[in-house]
């Protein structure tokens, strides 16, 4: 067996992983509030290491490899949180959101079941009922887990703070979530986030800006930069493929005769 086959081709599906998550960043250049994702790998040493050093199996005690690839694994995807940058709109419900937090969002799921999810996505809207919502028609909520209603009639301001004034009075203030670990935060969906088991609260120091939104922190000259470095990897372990394959052609064909 030519070990040297399955190294390359674990190269090739790892630069492949890599190019699916570029291209999801790529997809999602203008869209408001997304964060971009990047991909990890681990090489072999690093893997034996580990599996050599697991105490899992109880101390001074050898572990066998099992499966692990000689070659390369695909590791762990990260978020970068970086801030976008601020496009004007002019739209009152239009906000984004300066520093850590998220908006809260009463999502709602094809079933009927509600639950809420975390955003950094701030394009709103009102509805026919006048409630704040995103242009699914999910309600953005308020320090108190609650909806809110204006009355669309009357001209409306939102402070930094996130309080909803109509006629002079705060008739509401937008919730700004915030977590100790964004770890502990799964992906739904392009813009929204929810907790997961261990996720903890925390006090948010953003601060909302009415008639701005948040653009995505995906960098469109770094990312074509990112792709032809992936095209070329990937085309070096196909080259190893080829001429491994070559040279097994030949112990075949050539050698066999002699």
């Amino acid at each position: 067996m030519v070990k040297g086959l399955y190294t390359a081709y674990t190269g090739m599906i790892n630069e492949q992983n890599r190019m699916d998550v570029l291209s999801n960043n790529m997809a999602n250049v203008t869209t408001v509030g997304y964060k971009k994702e990047g991909a990890t790998s681990q090489s072999f040493d690093q893997v034996l290491d580990l599996k050599i050093k697991d105490s899992t199996v109880g101390y001074n005690l050898a572990t066998r490899e099992g499966y692990t690839s000689r070659g390369v694994k695909i590791g762990e995807n990260y978020t970068d949180w970086s801030q976008g940058s601020f496009r004007i709109t002019g739209n009152t419900y239009d906000l984004a959101l300066g520093g850590n937090g998220f908006f809260a969002i009463e999502f709602t799921n094809k079933a009927g079941e509600t639950s809420t999810k975390y955003s950094r996505a701030g394009e709103f809207q009102l509805d026919n009922a006048g409630n704040i919502v995103t242009h699914e028609g999910d309600y953005l909520l308020d320090v108190n887990g609650k909806h809110i209603k204006v009355d669309p009639l009357k001209e409306t301001t939102i402070d930094r703070a996130g309080n909803v004034i109509q006629d002079g009075k705060t008739i509401a203030q937008i919730q700004i979530a915030d977590f100790k670990d964004y770890d502990y935060l799964k992906k739904y969906g392009e813009t929204y986030w929810e907790p997961i088991q261990g996720a903890e609260m925390q006090s948010a120091d953003g601060q909302i800006y009415s008639g701005y939104l948040e653009a995505s922190n995906v960098s469109t000259v770094t990312e074509m930069v990112n792709l032809i470095t992936i095209s070329r990897q990937y085309e070096s372990n196909q080259k190893i493929i080829q001429t491994i394959d070559s040279t097994l052609e030949t112990a075949v064909t050539r050698i066999g005769k002699v």
